[in-house]
């Protein structure tokens, strides 16, 4: 496991312990443990009251995204969705509603407090339709063509090996399969210090892609109909906010990451598969 991995694993179990021993008042969120939804410029005002209300309390607490990724297209009964980085199983709860009981919603995780939250949560909720799995995203413990939709919500960019969570997605999608999350992106020049941050890297910021490096990134791997949407841009107040607890000048670092990152909508699909051969006399126009 690499540093980056660990210090995820060890951030992000600890905030699944706070949620756990503080029941709904546990603060938490993606750039720092005081920050869920109370003013953190990230997490903040993500989901509507109506997706919230019917999921117990600890996943709402430990929502520790940057957007919401089952808003990014329809589920339909019947399908099987993928959760990359499923944390308290807020994004896996509210997928399962919309697949339905002949559906399958799956998360995955690499962190066993995590993993114990989102099972509570599960059990609380009384989903039936839901699998934990353990593991990491850059290899998934599912078969080939075995996944109608992908979601993640700002946990690819807390990878150090993207191109391999991206050719393993595409791995597990079937063909025609949806990629739908969402990430933080960068959308210009990022300061030596805020990249060398590791509290920075375990708080989504750090390690973001460029927008168009994201595109490319997907398309090696096979992805077609790609599509990066910005929609909420971080300004220097927003940036105060979460470089506030990375041991970096803020004073000094905000102006300069003014409007550099975004939180963004990332679409692609899998190539759906390719017409069988020709394989007698009356086939292939014969």
């Amino acid at each position: 496991m690499s540093d980056i991995q660990q210090a995820v694993k060890a951030k992000y179990g600890a905030i699944a312990t706070a949620v756990r021993e503080s029941s709904a008042t546990a603060k938490v969120g993606c750039c720092g443990p005081d920050a869920c939804g109370c003013g953190d410029p990230i997490t903040a005002n993500l989901y509507s009251d109506a997706e919230r209300g019917d999921l117990p309390a600890e996943a709402v607490a430990a929502s520790l995204g940057c957007g919401n990724p089952t808003a990014l297209l329809a589920l339909e009964p019947g399908q099987t969705v993928l959760d990359l980085g499923s944390g308290g199983g807020i994004d896996v709860l509210l997928s399962a509603r919309r697949v339905g009981p002949t559906g399958k919603a799956y998360g995955l995780d690499m962190t066993d407090e995590m993993l114990a939250l989102a099972r509570e949560n599960q059990r609380k909720a009384g989903a039936t339709n839901v699998e934990f799995l353990k593991g990491t995203i850059e290899s998934i413990p599912l078969p080939d063509n075995s996944i109608d939709v992908i979601i993640s919500n700002c946990v690819i960019n807390l990878s150090s090996d993207k191109d391999a969570v991206l050719r393993e997605a595409f791995r597990v999608l079937k063909p025609g399969g949806r990629f739908a999350v969402s990430d933080v992106v960068v959308r210009g020049e990022v300061p030596a210090d805020v990249r060398r941050s590791m509290e920075l890297w375990v708080g989504c910021i750090a390690g973001a892609l460029e927008e168009r490096e994201y595109e490319a990134k997907l398309r090696a791997a096979g992805f077609e109909h790609v599509e990066v949407e910005p929609w909420r841009i971080y300004r220097v107040d927003d940036a105060r906010a979460f470089l506030t607890e990375a041991g970096v000048d803020v004073a000094r670092l905000a102006p300069q990451v003014d409007g550099t990152f975004a939180s963004a909508f990332i679409r692609a699909t899998k190539p759906a598969a390719a017409p069988a051969p020709c394989c007698g006399p009356t086939c292939c126009g014969k």
